[in-house]
């Protein structure tokens, strides 16, 4: 299992977070999915997930990994 931290901007409230941690847990392989408003971090814990899988995510929910 592989875990990484990605930073998002844009993300503001509990609502972001929730779009986020959706959008994210959807990737295939994605075992958790922790969000921070308040660093403005995501940590992605999985077997077999891209960047790009957890970009893509981020960015259909709405906001940008840094």
């Amino acid at each position: 299992m592989t875990e990484n931290t990605y930073t998002v901007t844009g993300m503001t409230c509990a609502h972001c977070a929730a779009a986020v941690t959706e959008e994210v847990s959807a990737v295939s392989g994605v075992e958790s999915v922790e969000v921070s408003v308040e660093a403005g971090t995501v940590l992605v814990r999985g077997v077999g997930v891209s960047d790009e899988q957890v970009r893509t995510a981020v960015d259909e929910a709405g906001y940008a990994v840094a």
